[in-house]
């Protein structure tokens, strides 16, 4: 007896449950199957092979290959050939062929032919699964595009189910996550974002209920790493992902690709900064120069200064050997434009150590910010209260040194760095320039 027998439709006509089921099973498969008994003859054609090539299985079956209705007749022996070969190959062989539609109609299709074994051991047939190329094709590009972007993809790619839990995670996402591919697998965000884990799962929920956005957004997130917390700024992209199996278009979760663009945000954010400041130096210049008083003029090009860059400008004078008294100051309780010091003409009790004592020394720049204690530094170095970091500069003018001047900052602001002290030198020379002509006047 054949190892194959009937069609499809003979085969749910046979009584008892397992001619249904197999009749089921092979009705209800997304490939196109034939399969052909040890002398060529078709014995099974499906409903996804009428649905590609139009010919049902009572017109199927029960012919020999394809010769006469399915293919012409130069190419049917060869795809018949080649088809029942795999009786005697081991495992899958894939082949390529034309078959004719029922319309006339010629369709590339793409098999997987595999032999099949009778009761005795020996060739009984061939069970042949084919689809059209350009949807294999699809499939094999889809899967190819998949395994490209969770190992070699140049950003991160990180597939969160409907729970918002990660449930794959590519090499560039791990790296950028600082942990591995499948340690992060079925945990909340939060365990190694401190701060950015709610604005993501945010943006995942609202992808999940609304649907793909429109447009990437940038979300800054701080790390928790081995070296310490990091504050990244990552460029997302946001795709629900519905199931392809579902009637209904079911969530499978949310595929969120990122790029780090931390880089390229803070030197923006940089250059707006410094753009900011030079635009407002250049002011100052203008506004000073109308100014009869040199001292008035220095403390109009403080005022331009101060916006954006510090929260106090204190300007102390040379009053004798290592002895300052201050000449400038904003006001210490409230924000407001600089003026001279009542009284101004007492030194400053200044410590050896002191920051402005040290920029005078050093005929340069001292950077200085408060521990913990930042009212007890700020009242020890004579300064206002909420001080926490300081900018000391010396003032130089024709070859000496005509004071300092000191830039202040709370502590809800970040330390004065390297692009600030560029910034505070070139505002330094000229307050310094106008003190010297005061006193020259």
């Amino acid at each position: 007896m054949s190892a194959f027998t009937g069609s499809a439709s003979e085969t749910a006509s046979v009584p008892g449950a397992g001619g249904d089921l197999l009749a089921a099973l092979l009705d209800g498969m997304d490939a196109a199957l034939c399969a052909f008994d040890a002398e060529g003859t078709v014995t099974h054609w499906n409903r996804e092979a009428e649905r590609i090539l139009g010919w049902s299985a009572g017109e199927a079956v029960g012919r020999r290959g394809f010769a006469g209705w399915a293919a012409r007749s130069a190419d049917a022996e060869e795809a018949l050939g080649r088809l029942m070969g795999a009786m005697k190959g081991p495992g899958r062989q894939v082949h390529e062929f034309v078959l004719l539609r029922k319309d006339g109609g010629r369709v590339l299709v793409r098999s997987q032919a595999a032999g099949v074994r009778g009761a005795d051991g020996g060739p009984a047939g061939v069970y042949v699964a084919f689809s059209e190329v350009h949807v294999q094709l699809d499939l094999e590009r889809s899967v190819a595009l998949s395994e490209a972007l969770f190992d070699d993809a140049s950003w991160g790619v990180v597939l969160v189910d409907a729970d918002l839990r990660p449930a794959m995670v590519n090499t560039h996402a791990a790296r950028a996550l600082g942990t591995g591919r499948t340690a992060l697998l079925g945990r909340p965000l939060g365990d190694v974002v401190v701060h950015g884990a709610e604005e993501l799962e945010a943006a995942f929920q609202h992808v999940l209920a609304e649907g793909t956005p429109t447009a990437p957004a940038e979300v800054w997130v701080t790390l928790r790493t081995a070296s310490g917390e990091q504050r990244r700024c990552w460029r997302s992209g946001f795709l629900l992902l519905p199931s392809p199996m579902a009637e209904e278009p079911v969530p499978l979760g949310v595929a969120w690709l990122f790029q780090d663009v931390t880089e390229e945000r803070l030197a923006a954010r940089e250059a707006d900064r410094m753009r900011f400041r030079w635009s407002q130096l250049h002011r100052a210049g203008a506004a000073a120069s109308e100014c009869e008083d040199p001292d008035e003029a220095a403390t109009v090009l403080l005022d331009f200064a101060l916006a954006g860059f510090a929260d106090h400008a204190l300007v102390d004078r040379v009053a004798g050997e290592r002895r300052l008294t201050r000449a400038l100051a904003t006001p210490a309780g409230a924000p407001g434009p600089s003026s001279p010091v009542v009284g101004g003409g007492i030194p400053l009790r200044y410590g050896p150590r002191h920051p402005a004592l040290q920029a005078w020394d050093r005929l340069g720049s001292v950077r200085a910010t408060a521990g913990r204690t930042a009212e007890v530094w700020a009242e020890a170095h004579q300064w206002p209260g909420d001080a926490a970091h300081a900018l000391c500069l010396v003032l130089r003018s024709r070859g000496r040194t005509v004071g300092v001047l000191t830039f202040l900052r709370a502590s809800c602001r970040s330390p004065f760095e390297r692009e600030d002290v560029v910034f505070g030198e070139t505002v330094a020379a000229r307050v310094a320039a106008l003190l010297d002509l005061g006193d020259k006047g």
